[in-house]
């Protein structure tokens, strides 16, 4: 639980923040202050593949061979993975040797963006949580960032409160779901990609929520980041999901349920 001291703080803050987007010299102040690309970023993800099959099978195995590379970048995996996200997601999260930029993605994504690294500082200078699709609005008893409705009758899309865009497929480039304008601050972010600030994360006390293994924990952490006065938002960094997600199946039902108790 954040302390109110902590919250205050990033209140402050992001009203700063929002005060210079509301000017073209704002912009540009912001812009500049994020023009540096971070000093490490770690790509974190667990896969349930041997480390063999993840970087010669999984889509982000095949994109990641080229930036690990990069003297900014490291990776931190876990293979033949049985636990749930939160809990990989949170060792990454408070490993003394972590870096302050940590980024955590699916392991079936093709990360297709040259510029990645350069659009996530510039985004982290408006924002403390980065994704590319997400909801500028939150409703009571919401099941998905993207449906202001989703049940055994349905789904219907939250337009026009969506942003961002992600392209699907097998294969990298795939056709491309624009959902809106992008980058917007939002309430809620798609957890397929999701960049966070650490030492922002550590001082709010923001954190996965172990409870939910897969579905709903980037609801959760969403929910938790905003009531610590965090601000999140939506970046245009192109990536390809080969998955459409899971909606309505029994983990996603017990995930649900326990979101829906947590927070309504």
């Amino acid at each position: 639980m954040p302390d109110p001291t902590s919250r205050l703080r990033n209140r402050v803050r992001n009203g700063l923040r929002r005060s210079l987007g509301g000017s073209l010299l704002g912009r540009t102040l912001l812009s500049l202050g994020g023009s540096a690309p971070p000093a490490g970023i770690r790509i974190v993800s667990a896969t349930r593949l041997s480390e063999s099959q993840f970087w010669h099978r999984s889509a982000l195995g095949r994109s990641l061979k080229s930036w690990t590379l990069h003297p900014r970048v490291s990776v931190r995996l876990r293979f033949a993975n049985a636990a749930g996200l939160p809990e990989v997601y949170n060792e990454a999260l408070h490993e003394a040797d972590a870096p302050d930029v940590l980024v955590f993605v699916h392991d079936d994504v093709w990360l297709n963006d040259t510029e990645w690294i350069d659009k996530l500082a510039s985004a982290f200078a408006q924002f403390d949580v980065v994704g590319v699709a997400g909801n500028r609005r939150r409703l009571p008893r919401q099941a998905s960032w993207a449906f202001r409705k989703l049940d055994a009758d349905g789904a219907e899309w939250d337009h026009p409160h969506l942003s961002g865009a992600v392209a699907h497929g097998e294969q990298a480039s795939g056709p491309l779901s624009v959902y809106g304008a992008a980058p917007a601050e939002c309430e809620l972010l798609d957890g397929v990609f999701l960049a966070v600030h650490r030492p922002t994360m550590l001082r709010s006390g923001v954190a996965f929520d172990p409870r939910f293994r897969f579905h709903f924990y980037d609801l959760d952490l969403c929910r938790s980041a905003r009531r610590a006065g965090l601000r999140l938002g939506t970046w245009p960094i192109t990536l390809t999901h080969q998955s459409g997600g899971s909606f309505g199946s029994e983990a996603w039902q017990q995930g649900r349920d326990a979101y829906f108790a947590k927070w309504e």
